[in-house]
């Protein structure tokens, strides 16, 4: 065998490696990458309570965080309605069984506003080979070992006021553990070692807020970061109320930031043909910009900035090639050219609301209603619905799911499904 054939097959050998890790592993809310993208191949399109679930598995509490999976196990977080006590599960992949139920935290006082708006437990866990993290915001955050699901760090000291609850999710880079807590008081990104649990650095946020509102939601933000690889640096690109700002990954340093009059940012932003894409939150606007720019590029570096029917709070879009698909909260679906902002096209999509951001796999999209609905589309410039399936138990499917090979992994209110072709 020549070097040169040997050489292509070693690339193609650790190129299909990567290819079958990808599609297994699915290591943080919205994925790998937090695109809401997933290699896998084989999927369902159809299914119900009595159509390729694999198994159903009832979960206690409650929680609006979205499992995560590596290999064999499947993760997520709950807490008793009245977020006193703080939890950590494992399921096992392949049969459904819980491996672990592990209480992490014991809270005196939770603020009650938290369970009329929210959960206790909504930021998804972020995993790796051997290790998961999870956080409850202002509540704790915690390193455990998967094999044993003991902890091997833990921090009860990263407080802020979330106001309506915690929802910004970890995400890891590196050796970077990395926290946002978009508080009514208080508001920083803090990145931990994530093998110490110790702070690396902490960046507040020092632009102009504007007044404080009574109810505290024009200080608010809930949006989980990117990292994205631009201009020289690898940035954090951390949406919170009235601004998205980018942030040197490694050092924490601001590098620049786009103002906006929106508050209260719950979608996670995509990068896509050169540019950052972020939404405003309660005003609903996409904003892309170009992220090699410096200090205050409001107007120097924003490609376009439009608001669109079918733009939301909480579910974040999806990109397809130079496509944006995305649906509301009220379930105005809607596709965007990525390149120019135009609409291409508006639907509704069945469901009384939407909080599960969409994903894209095995070449469809698949949408998330809150009441259980699924509606599976074909991506492109028309609107073109190829299934629609419905959870009998799925009450409160408020969370995004997990792919992992040829099956998807849906959290409801009380239950966590297995769905996969049978």
């Amino acid at each position: 065998m020549n070097l040169s054939l040997k050489a292509a097959l070693i690339l193609s050998a650790l190129i299909g490696t990567d290819a079958t890790r990808a599609a297994e592993n699915w290591t943080e809310f919205r994925g790998p990458g937090g695109g809401g993208h997933s290699d896998a191949t084989g999927l369902p399109r159809e299914w119900s309570e009595t159509k390729n679930v694999v198994w159903k598995t009832p979960i206690h509490g409650k929680g609006w965080s979205s499992p995560v999976v590596w290999g064999k196990q499947v993760w997520l977080t709950t807490g008793t309605p009245d977020g006193k006590e703080l939890f950590v599960i494992c399921v096992d992949r392949e049969t459904g069984k819980i491996e672990h139920d592990v209480k992490l935290f014991t809270v005196e006082k939770p603020d009650e506003l938290w369970m009329k708006f929210n959960s206790y437990a909504s930021p998804t866990p972020v995993i790796e080979e051997g290790r998961v993290y999870v956080t409850f915001g202002t509540y704790g955050t915690a390193c455990l070992d998967t094999k044993t699901a003991k902890p091997l760090w833990v921090r009860n000291d990263l407080h802020c006021n979330h106001w309506r609850g915690a929802g910004s999710s970890p995400i890891l880079h590196g050796n970077h553990l990395i926290l946002t807590h978009d508080g009514y008081d208080v508001r920083y990104v803090v990145a931990l070692d994530k093998k110490t649990g110790q702070t690396v650095w902490k960046t507040d946020r020092t632009h102009d807020y504007g007044k404080n509102g009574k109810d505290g939601d024009t200080m608010k933000g809930f949006s989980t970061p990117i990292i994205v690889e631009a201009a020289g640096h690898a940035q954090v690109i951390s949406p919170t109320s009235s601004a998205a700002v980018s942030l040197d990954a490694a050092t924490g340093k601001p590098l620049w930031l786009v103002s906006f009059p929106g508050h209260s940012p719950a979608q996670r932003s995509l990068y896509g043909n050169g540019l950052v894409y972020v939404t405003s939150g309660a005003d609903r606007e996409l904003i892309a910009v170009k992220p090699d720019g410096k200090g205050d590029v409001t107007s120097s570096h924003v490609a376009w900035r439009v608001k669109r029917k079918g733009i939301g709070h909480k579910p974040s879009p999806v990109l397809v090639d130079d496509l944006m698909f995305s649906v509301d909260d009220n379930g105005t679906g809607g596709c965007v050219d990525a390149k120019t902002g135009e609409q291409v096209w508006t639907s509704r999509v069945e469901g009384k609301a939407f909080s599960a951001s969409p994903l894209y796999a095995d070449g469809v999209i698949y949408f998330f209603s809150e009441d259980g609905i699924a509606t599976v589309i074909q991506p492109g410039r028309e609107y073109k619905e190829i299934a629609k399936n419905k959870l009998d138990g799925g009450k409160e499917c408020k969370q995004t799911p997990a792919i992992s090979g040829k099956s998807l992994f849906i959290r409801t209110e009380s239950n966590l499904y297995r769905i996969e072709q049978k």
